[in-house]
């Protein structure tokens, strides 16, 4: 019998997909695994961990990706990330000059550490170590 799996792949709207897509690159240790000005997949291996989609192209998505006007980007919702190599990402966040909300520090809930930010189209962002990284 197949295994089935569940596994999320965020969609955002941003002004510049090739600069996020660099962004995202730099900090989440992943490539892009379609890239373009409208739409890009990020990949880690074989599986896709996020998509960027331009806010001046509708394609077949029309209004559903929310209106460009409204400043307010993702509100209730962050985007958040565990990588495999935390000190890389917070070296890459910091070189990029993001706007750190959090500072790195430990989740004791989760027992690890984490780092918030804001991305390039002013999303917020989490990006954390595995459970017990300290």
């Amino acid at each position: 019998m197949k295994k089935s799996i569940c596994q999320s792949q965020p969609l955002i709207a941003v002004k510049s997909v090739p600069k996020s897509s660099k962004f995202y690159q730099s900090i989440l240790q992943c490539k892009s695994g379609h890239g373009g000005k409208e739409y890009e997949q990020l990949v880690i291996g074989k599986r896709m961990i996020m998509q960027l989609h331009a806010w001046n192209v509708s394609h077949h998505h029309d209004d559903l990706l929310g209106n460009q006007k409204n400043k307010a980007r993702g509100n209730g919702t962050i985007l958040w990330f565990m990588v495999d190599d935390f000190n890389k990402s917070v070296r890459a966040i910091k070189r990029r000059k993001a706007k750190i909300l959090k500072n790195v520090c430990v989740n004791e809930n989760a027992n690890h550490r984490e780092i918030w930010f804001l991305d390039l189209d002013g999303y917020t962002v989490v990006v954390a170590g595995h459970y017990g990284d300290l």
